[in-house]
Parts: structure tokens; C-alpha cells; sequence
């Protein structure tokens, strides 16, 4: 080997010796970059993990004291019924079975008005008075029915004791008695005549005089009369209703017809209010509406507060279907938590948040399918006292 090969040799593995340095420290500089971002991405998905589990772990202190300040209404959890439900729009309406628009039945006069709006009432109480010529007709064709019959009766009492006495021929006690039957019944005519006309079957008193009375027990919704003013035969001066008993009017949808049928069970929810109260469907129409196209239901609620009242909407839960679960809390229980399904379980120091599973609704109670225990005692009503509680121990660990 001559000289100059030597001198190639020896460059060669010099310029191999600086690229292997230069790997090396490229190495060195990108392993510690590596690890370094590595590192840094797990701290900040632990630190994020940790504080779930510490949030979850953590007891949210409350003395009895306190609880009952907040107005925290502690419940137990345990097994329940729910019932499943289709929710329709409704509106309450007057039992038009129990309602009635009263009416003169003669054209008059006003003379009285003893009746107010709003006011109970009573079968037969004194609504108004009104005066009519019609009424003083028939009354006096009453009357005068009356006096033939009496004359009629006097005459054939007369003609049967002179026939009984063979004074008088026999036709003419027969004559006396037909004729003392047919008094008798133009006065059973001209008495019904009255009765309908919603006057008294009798001749006496003021025979212009109308009495309108209440038809049966209830409330007057509405009222088209005063004193002095002229009304007609068919004209609505009052009309009466029970509301002890009231409808729900329904909309149905084509698609839930299947489901809400006769004598289905249903929950009336005010629009106006947290009031509630159970009935049942008494009818569903056989007809679709041409531009809603849905079909109308009833559902009868009985009323006995006077609570219901028509007019108002109502959402109505029509109840399709039932199921025992093992473990329900009731729904102002469930609170969210870092994104998660809590309920804030009392224990002895205060309470704790426990993730939960939830399962089946009835709209009041949800089932728990897992992480709540039966009869573990938590928090209902006012339980986001305790998740603001909760968040400003948060706040003052992270300060």
C-alpha cells in the first residue's frame, strides 16, 4: 500500500467517524424531545382524570342544619312502578252533558233577575222572572179548563143521580159523562201546555208571570239578560254547569291513534301550573281532521275543588304501558357533573356525588340501572344546592 491510499484511507474513516457523531447527537437531542412532550401529555390527561375522580370522591359537607335551610329533601331509593306515556296537547273544556243554556221559551218582558254570574245555584232556585203574553194566554186557557171541567163534573153528578133514580133517560148520563171526561182532559191539555213553556201546571196567580229556574245543581258561566229588556223564545239568557266534572278536549295525531283508545288511563299536567290530576279517555273520534289531520279525544276529570277550570291548556299524558324497576330516584335527583349522570348520595359527614346509569322515565321518576345501591338515602328536591356547594370547593382547591 503506497502513501497516497493510506491518506484516502484515513479520510474516509474520518468522515465516517463525524456522520456517526452527527447521528448520535441527533439522536440524543430528538430522545430527549420525545419523552419530554410525551411526559407532558400524560400529566395533562392524569391531571384531567384525577380531578373527575377527586370531584367524584370528594364529600360535599352539610350538616342537618344546613340541609334543612337549603330545603334539601332527602328521599331513599327503592323499587317503583313507572308507567310510560305519549304527552298530547289538550285544553279543558265544559261537560256538555252537564251543561245547559237556559231560555225563555216565550217571547217577554224581563221583570226580575235574582241571578248573578259566577254564582252556584241550586235545581230549581229562582233565576228570573219575565212577563208574557203567551204565558197569560195559556193560563188563562187554563183557567178556563178548569171551570168546564168543574161545571162538567157538577152536570154529570147530577144526570147519574137522576138516572139512578129513573128520572132520566140513560143517554144522557152517558152524554154528561163524556162530556165531563173531555173537561177533563183539554184541562190536562192546556196544564201540560204551561209545564212546557216552563210555567207552573196551575191557573192561579199573576198569569203573565215566568219563572225561569235552575234545570240542576251548578255554576252560571254565563249571563244574557237585565231588567226590562225584551227577549225572545230561544234567546240564551243563562247558561248553567256542573264543573264538578269536566273534559279535556285532545288532539291526536294519526300515528298514536293505535295507543290512546276508550277507557285508557291519563294524566292531565296544567299549562299554568304544577297541578296534576288522573282521568280517562271516554271518547275518541272516529273522523280525521282535514287540516290537522289528527282525530279529537275526551278525557273525563272530575272536578271536585272547581280547580280545572275550561280554557285552560293542560298537557295530557296518555299512559301506554307499565314496569317494575328495582331502583328509582326521583328526576330533580339527577344533577350533571363533569359531564356525567350524578346523584348526590348522603353519607355521615354530608354528601357525595355518585355517577349513575339511567334507564327507564315516567317524567317524576327515573330508573337507576347502576351505581346507586336500593335504599341508599340521597338528594331530591333543591339537590343543585349541593352541586354549587360542591363547585366552590372546587374553586378554592384549584386557588
Amino acid at each position: 500500500m503506497n502513501k497516497r491510499q493510506k491518506i484516502t484511507i484515513a479520510a474516509m474513516v474520518a468522515a465516517a467517524a463525524l456522520f456517526a457523531g452527527a447521528v448520535l447527537g441527533w439522536d440524543r437531542i430528538g430522545g430527549q424531545a420525545g419523552p419530554a412532550h410525551g411526559d407532558g401529555h400524560g400529566v395533562a390527561h392524569a391531571d384531567e382524570h384525577g380531578a373527575r375522580e377527586a370531584a367524584h370522591n370528594e364529600t360535599i359537607p352539610f350538616t342537618d342544619a344546613q340541609i334543612a335551610a337549603a330545603d334539601i329533601a332527602l328521599r331513599t331509593a327503592g323499587a317503583a312502578r313507572l308507567e310510560t306515556f305519549v304527552r298530547l296537547p289538550g285544553e279543558v273544556k265544559l261537560n256538555e252533558d252537564r251543561t245547559a243554556h237556559v231560555t225563555p221559551r216565550v217571547d217577554g218582558i224581563v221583570q226580575e233577575v235574582q241571578a248573578n254570574l259566577g254564582q252556584q245555584v241550586r235545581k230549581g232556585d229562582l233565576l228570573a222572572v219575565v212577563a208574557s203574553a203567551d204565558v197569560s194566554e195559556q193560563r188563562s186557557a187554563l183557567a178556563a179548563a178548569e171551570k168546564r171541567a168543574t161545571l162538567a163534573r157538577s152536570l154529570y153528578e147530577s144526570e147519574k143521580k137522576l138516572w139512578e133514580d129513573k128520572v132520566s133517560a140513560r143517554q144522557d148520563y152517558l152524554k154528561a159523562e163524556q162530556e165531563w171526561q173531555e173537561a177533563n182532559i183539554a184541562v190536562q191539555n192546556a196544564r201540560q201546555k204551561l209545564v212546557a213553556l216552563g210555567a207552573p201546571g196551575s191557573g192561579r196567580g199573576p198569569f203573565n208571570r215566568l219563572e225561569i229556574r235552575a234545570p240542576f245543581d251548578g255554576q252560571i258561566v254565563d249571563k244574557h239578560i237585565a231588567v226590562g229588556e225584551a227577549v225572545g223564545a230561544e234567546t240564551k239568557v243563562f247558561t248553567v254547569s256542573d264543573l264538578r266534572q269536566v273534559w279535556a278536549e285532545v288532539v291526536v295525531p294519526a300515528k298514536d291513534l293505535e295507543i290512546v283508545r276508550v277507557d285508557t288511563e291519563a294524566v292531565l299536567h296544567s299549562a299554568a301550573s304544577d297541578a296534576a290530576a288522573k282521568g280517562k279517555v271516554s271518547f275518541v273520534s272516529a273522523l280525521i281532521g282535514e287540516q290537522t289531520r289528527a282525530a279529537r279525544a275526551r278525557v273525563v276529570l272530575d272536578n271536585p275543588k272547581l280547580a280545572w277550570r275550561p280554557g285552560l291548556f293542560v298537557d295530557v299524558d296518555v299512559v301506554t304501558g307499565s314496569a317494575e324497576v328495582p331502583v328509582a330516584v326521583e328526576k330533580e335527583a339527577l344533577q350533571v357533573l363533569n359531564g356525567s349522570q350524578v346523584v348526590f348520595q348522603r353519607v355521615k359527614e354530608g354528601f357525595k356525588a355518585v355517577p349513575v346509569t339511567l334507564g327507564r322515565s315516567d317524567g317524576k321518576l327515573v330508573e337507576i340501572t347502576s351505581g346507586l345501591r336500593k335504599d341508599a338515602q340521597y338528594a331530591a328536591a333543591h339537590s343543585f344546592t349541593i352541586k354549587a356547594e360542591q363547585g366552590k370547593g372546587s374553586a378554592a382547591h384549584e386557588d
